[in-house]
């Protein structure tokens, strides 16, 4: 993200002066008056801000609107869920995909409906694949019993159907295929399956990554398999899916690729060693904190730091299991 985070402003700037901001349409950083101005607009304030938005530049648009993704996921204060909404309906394809991504912490009953829509009808293939991708929260959602029997129902139709349409774009169906993985549905052991063998690349890293929203062991030879391989995004994702799954035998090669030089399969790696926990995830991760220290590499730090608070967790739930046996 590209502001300051000392730029603050002591009191939330006024629409006038966050309107001035985004008329600007100053290159390089977005103006925190925008980051913070843009935060829990009320409906009146959307209804001033439409026509100014909607003058500036489509470019602009997707700037700030993919920003304001960014922020929110950085910055808990931030609320652009009124922006996020407005942004579904703007002209410009990748501005309504950088607003779905806005929304991602709204549940609501109509923004699923809303992505529905947008997954089967949107012009754009990239909206309807990040709509997909947003839906994939609902579905986990109905698995907790938080949708009624009939929102649950519908909403796997739509992304079953998007899936077994052949015909369909290869970006849509792959995404409809992870979304339907947090699910407990009958399709997902053959859809998974299915993508895995299939000849395109992409599709097979869906798989992958499906194996392990589906949190089922039965993928465990896969995944360690395709840990070993040369190609770089399917061995993240395996890395990935080993942790989500608890593959302890993948300890080993989790501690090869997080001593790696790829740095976001490094950090999924220590993710998962975290997740899997035992004493020889936490002795990899005891070597890797030393190493970060020497490095002085403070993210690094804090990926490993929070990789052993969850292994301990783990630990301590096996002790509890064997005091109770």
């Amino acid at each position: 993200m590209d502001f300051d985070r000392d730029t603050k402003p002591v009191e939330k700037p006024t629409l006038d002066v966050t309107l001035a901001a985004l008329r600007a349409e100053e290159p390089g950083a977005v103006a925190a008056a925008i980051y913070y101005g843009l935060s829990d607009l009320t409906a009146a304030e959307i209804k001033k801000l439409q026509p100014a938005w909607s003058a500036l530049s489509a470019e602009y648009r997707r700037k700030v609107m993919r920003e304001l993704a960014e922020a929110s996921e950085t910055d808990f204060e931030l609320d652009y869920a009124a922006v996020g909404r407005m942004g579904l309906q703007d002209e410009d394809a990748q501005v309504r995909a950088a607003a779905v991504e806005a929304l991602w912490i709204d549940e609501s009953p109509e923004l699923m409906a809303r992505l529905i829509e947008l997954a089967q009808w949107d012009e754009s293939n990239e909206v309807r694949a990040a709509a997909l991708v947003a839906l994939g929260r609902f579905v986990l959602l109905g698995e907790y019993g938080e949708l009624s029997e009939d929102q649950a129902t519908k909403l796997h139709e739509v992304i079953i159907n998007l899936w077994t349409d052949e015909q369909e774009d290869l970006n849509v169906r792959r995404r409809a295929l992870e979304a339907i993985a947090n699910s407990s549905h009958e399709i997902v052991p053959d859809a998974i399956e299915e993508a895995y063998h299939s000849q395109e690349r992409l599709m097979k890293i869906s798989a992958v990554f499906a194996m392990g929203r589906s949190c089922d062991e039965r993928w465990n030879d896969q995944i360690l398999r395709e840990m070993n391989g040369l190609d770089a995004e399917l061995r993240y994702e395996a890395a990935r899916a080993a942790g989500e799954i608890g593959i302890t035998e993948a300890v080993p090669l989790l501690g090869r690729l997080a001593m790696g030089n790829d740095r976001e399969t490094q950090e999924v790696a220590i993710w998962s060693l975290g997740e899997i926990g035992g004493r020889d995830a936490l002795r990899i991760l005891s070597a890797l904190a030393d190493d970060a220290q020497k490095a002085e590499d403070d993210e690094l730090i804090e990926a490993v730091d929070e990789a052993i608070s969850s292994a301990s967790l783990v630990g301590e739930d096996l002790v509890l299991d064997d005091d109770d046996d």
